[in-house]
């Protein structure tokens, strides 16, 4: 099982090129048509990718299981995932070259491939000591930087409905004035995706020692995860060191959104009264649809 787990770690494309020569002579033909444009690839249907390599369609079949995928629509995820060189500073997988259909198609793929990653790596159990702890919380502070700031806000957004204090910070001093005001019953939601920033580690310190819970989510092999109360350990195919922070950014607001939805669940049915009032009260700011 290690094997093979090592094995779909692997770069896709250089996987498959790197086979070329020890494949078949039909599965040889849709190793090639998937090398002509991966992204293109990426976006066939089986019967399409068999009519671009003249094959049948349980040849393509056979081929995407002789590379550890599970069937078709596997192989694709996998296949996005692979598409990942690029230009500096922009995005990990755009070339200086692309067309706007083509790095927008990029962004997209390469997007979707990155929550699929994130879905299979995020611990139910964590999520469920998360939920737990931001349900029983006397108030609730989330704290971004940088890139991040933006996801802290929208937590602020979601999590305001609850019937709980909750504020989201993004400087670095007002974090730590805080987190060294924080008290047991507190709970501080730290977004960091590297889990490397100074500061954000010595704010999680600070907070753990005036017995505030801190949640992370954050890179679950970082300094940040080693300090929190619970980690929800995502990460993504990006270096955030050379890249604008791109697909960890929709990780991160994805998790957000799987915690509202927890602690909503959890609220029960007596509960969906105050949301519906709530969102109610926006009816009166909006034309009506026609």
């Amino acid at each position: 099982m290690a094997a093979n787990q090592a094995h779909r770690d692997d770069n896709l494309l250089e996987d498959i090129q790197g086979r070329l020569d020890s494949l078949n002579k039909s599965e040889r033909k849709v190793a090639e048509a998937i090398l002509r444009d991966p992204s293109a690839a990426t976006r066939y249907s089986i019967a399409a990718l068999a009519r671009a390599a003249e094959v049948s369609e349980p040849t393509v079949n056979r081929f995407c299981r002789g590379f550890s995928a599970t069937g078709f629509p596997d192989f694709k995820i996998r296949l996005a995932q692979s598409i990942a060189t690029g230009t500096p500073y922009v995005g990990q997988n755009v070339e200086p070259d692309d067309t706007v259909a083509e790095f927008a198609d990029k962004i997209m793929l390469s997007t979707i491939a990155s929550l699929d990653k994130a879905r299979q790596a995020l611990d139910p159990k964590a999520l469920a000591m998360a939920i737990d702890y931001l349900i029983q919380a006397k108030q609730i502070n989330f704290f971004g930087m940088g890139g991040s700031a933006a996801v802290a806000l929208d937590a602020q957004h979601k999590f305001f409905r609850f019937n709980i204090p909750v504020m989201s910070y993004d400087d670095a001093l007002m974090q730590r004035m805080v987190a060294a005001g924080a008290s047991v019953g507190d709970v501080i939601v730290l977004i960091s995706y590297t889990g490397r920033t100074r500061e954000t580690v010595e704010i999680a310190k600070l907070a753990r020692a005036n017995g505030a819970t801190v949640i992370g989510i954050t890179n679950p092999e970082s300094p940040l995860a080693e300090i929190c109360t619970v980690v929800l350990g995502v990460t993504a195919p990006e270096d955030t060191e050379v890249y604008m922070p791109m697909s960890s950014r929709i990780i991160h607001l994805t998790v957000i959104d799987i915690l509202a939805t927890g602690v909503t669940l959890k609220r029960g049915a007596d509960f969906l009264g105050h949301l519906k009032k709530i969102k109610e009260s926006l009816k009166p700011t909006r034309f009506p649809t026609t």
